[in-house]
């Protein structure tokens, strides 16, 4: 029974023991947390500020000791020791004015007074005030002193929300990410990254949206807004928001708002930033088989004139004991009486020069819609012509008046093409075009022309060396 008693007594001191080594282990990792949290912090800061911050402190104190040590002295009737402790603290507190604060006014961030502020009262924030004007109203009626603490409190609350609004907006940087490359009517993903440089505190409730300007009214990039709940201190969050551009070309945004309504919703705050961002959009590019469809006569044209490996027919031959029985052609073999073999157009040594013709009866003071129409299917259409050749990695040149790369894998310059295709403007037609007589003086390489001026304006010494594509012939 001692035996036990003992045991059990024993147990109880060890078990205490080890919950109080648990606690001390714990409390030993909280201090070395926050040991490593204000080693980062005095790593952040400007030490010589931080040492000036600090000797202005101590040297204004020692004013203050003085100063009431003087009204003291001077009320025991010792003026001398008073006026002598009175100019020393003087002194003192203007040595600080004059060298200490200075350098603390150079070294100290003041970004935020430059922050341009909008604010806006909300639905809400208009009925609250309504509700402080009839306390007010009462209060001045009853002269009831708990109404006036209500009122203090409800008008200290708009205060309030003014200042954790301005301080949530303050120090907040923003990055928006677009893709490389992007083309029209194909839905891509930006990135909207929002970065909170205080040292301190967080943000909370942030909303991110175009700015409308006086040069450009209406949003042309950020069409619904990104909202950010929560944007911890020191530490950046990304949101990914869909994007959609329509047509080809450039499109510019020069300025972004960063909105909140944090803390009550009684007010909108809102911080303009000038962040100009600027977004070049290809031509859409189709598959190629639905513009092949269009123009039935143009995948013969590709072909190159060499056999290799494909899926259209070259020419027949005679059997040898190395072909595949695969491509044996069995009515030519019956019609000649002995075996004939299929040899195919190779495909994969395409060379071609692709030309776009920039010149357009759109290029008029007045076009009309649908020449403007046609213009933009022609550069869709040379477009998508580009990227078929891209796809299967065919040696590429291509030519417009404004533009020219050199024979290449197509690899190597379709971002080029589409980039000039995604700028391109119309040009007023010329009765002697430069561009189709320069390819005309080439009867050597096979063109691709894509053209939208009506038929008949074309040289005649390109029909034998060129597959001419009119916009009027590609649907809409």
């Amino acid at each position: 029974m001692f035996c036990a008693k003992s045991w059990s007594l024993f147990a109880y001191r060890f078990n205490s023991d080890i919950e109080g080594l648990r606690l001390l282990v714990s409390r030993i990792i909280e201090m070395s947390s926050l040991t490593s949290t204000v080693n980062a912090l005095l790593a952040k800061s400007d030490r010589p500020a931080v040492r000036a911050f600090f000797l202005s402190m101590a040297a204004l104190t020692v004013a203050l000791i003085l100063a009431l040590y003087s009204g003291a002295a001077a009320q025991l009737g010792n003026l001398f020791l008073a006026s002598a402790t009175a100019l020393t603290a003087l002194v003192v507190a203007g040595w600080v004015a004059v060298t200490l604060v200075p350098t603390l006014a150079k070294r100290t961030p003041l970004r935020w007074i430059g922050y341009r502020m909008e604010y806006r009262i909300t639905r809400d924030g208009w009925i609250y005030i309504l509700g402080i004007v009839l306390v007010a109203l009462a209060a001045i009626n009853t002269g009831n002193n708990l109404l006036f603490l209500i009122l203090a409190s409800l008008i200290a609350s708009i205060l309030m929300s003014g200042i954790l609004s301005s301080i949530t907006l303050a120090g907040v940087e923003l990055k928006l990410h677009l893709p490389e490359h992007i083309f029209a009517g194909q839905p891509v993903r930006a990135s909207v990254e929002l970065r909170n440089e205080k040292l301190t505190l967080p943000s909370f409730s942030l909303r991110v949206e175009a700015a409308k300007t006086k040069k450009q009214p209406a949003a042309a990039m950020l069409e619904t807004p990104v909202y950010f709940p929560y944007l911890p201190r020191q530490q950046s969050v990304k949101q990914n928001v869909p994007l959609l551009f329509l047509q080809r070309g450039v499109y510019r945004q020069e300025a972004f708002k960063i909105v909140t309504r944090f803390p009550f919703g009684f007010l909108q705050k809102s911080r303009r930033m000038d962040l100009a961002t600027e977004a070049l959009v290809y031509p859409a590019v189709a598959a190629s088989s639905e513009f092949l469809e269009v123009l039935p006569g143009l995948q013969g044209a590709m072909e190159s004139n060499a056999k290799g490996r494909g899926q259209d027919l070259y020419a027949l031959r005679g059997y040898l004991p190395n072909d595949s029985a695969r491509h044996v052609h069995w009515k030519a073999s019956a019609r000649f009486g002995s075996l004939m073999v299929r040899e195919f157009a190779r495909e994969d040594d395409c060379r071609v020069l692709l030309v776009f013709d920039p010149q357009s009866p759109a290029a008029s003071a007045t076009p009309q819609s649908n020449e403007r129409e046609s213009f933009e299917r022609a550069v869709t259409f040379c477009a998508a012509l580009a990227w078929n050749f891209h796809e299967r990695d065919a040696l590429l040149e291509f030519r417009s008046a404004e533009a020219s790369t050199p024979p290449a894998p197509a690899s190597e310059n379709i971002f080029a093409i589409l980039r000039h295709l995604a700028l391109v403007q119309p040009i007023a037609p010329n009765s002697r075009p430069e561009l189709l007589n320069q390819l005309a003086a080439d009867p050597d390489s096979f063109k691709i022309i894509v053209t939208s001026q009506p038929r008949g304006s074309i040289p005649s010494e390109l029909w034998n060396t060129s597959y001419i594509v009119f916009a009027s012939d590609l649907s809409a």
